[in-house]
């Protein structure tokens, strides 16, 4: 993991706070169900079931207050920063599968957790300036315009089915400095991150939400 700075800590906690708290059943079914919805399809509950070997009941009331949502079927189509759904302007692609992320900031840790490449395209909300990078597990490359930054906001609440609302709406990528700052000067509370410490950041926040399950002996 890259070397972790007092400001990333300190962000990292407070992201960890506001998610549910994973037992070591719960990271597994998390981590069963990102895999699961990078496939690019609704997820019926049988198939997370079934993949991590518990009953359907068991597996429902883990998840019940999880930030996800789901179709009119009962399939989950989104969970903790992903979709299946068009969901712009956070396009999210794995293995040739076009998805959707909920905030910038997603499509940076996801990678670590499905453990694969994505492909990220996106808009600067300032300039439209058309965005792109990859992104795997141990980084990102290829990121273009090389001046990417991206906006956050410190969590003052628990994620929970609002998260989108009072979170990912302020969370973007910017095609430089100068015009993130134009867009924070009008949302106080948020602030900038360069891009390696928003990719420090979702490693730091992988490995404390779901270590064991991704194999971090260390917890980080």
């Amino acid at each position: 993991m890259r070397q972790m700075t007092s400001r990333v800590a300190e962000l990292a906690d407070r992201i960890v706070g506001a998610v549910p708290r994973f037992d070591a059943a719960g990271q597994r079914v998390a981590v069963a169900l990102y895999r699961l919805l990078s496939e690019g399809q609704p997820v019926p509950l049988n198939q997370i079931a079934d993949a991590v070997r518990m009953p359907e009941a068991t597996m429902e009331a883990t998840i019940l207050k999880w930030p996800l949502f789901r179709d009119d079927r009962g399939a989950v189509i989104g969970f903790g920063g992903l979709t299946v759904a068009e969901m712009p302007p956070h396009r999210f692609t794995v293995d040739g599968r076009t998805l959707h992320t909920w905030c910038a900031w997603d499509s940076l840790f996801l990678p670590g957790i499905l453990g694969k490449t994505a492909t990220i395209e996106s808009i600067c909300p300032v300039t439209n300036a058309r965005i792109s990078l990859e992104v795997g597990p141990q980084g990102v490359r290829n990121q273009v315009p090389s001046t990417i930054v991206v906006s956050f906001l410190t969590p003052d609440r628990p994620f929970d089915r609002n998260v989108i609302v009072n979170f990912c709406h302020f969370v973007h990528f910017f095609r430089d400095a100068k015009a993130a700052e134009v867009w924070i000067s009008r949302h106080p509370g948020t602030f900038l991150l360069s891009l390696d410490e928003a990719f420090a950041l979702g490693q730091v926040t992988n490995a404390q939400n779901f270590g064991q399950t991704l194999g971090h002996e260390d917890g980080c």
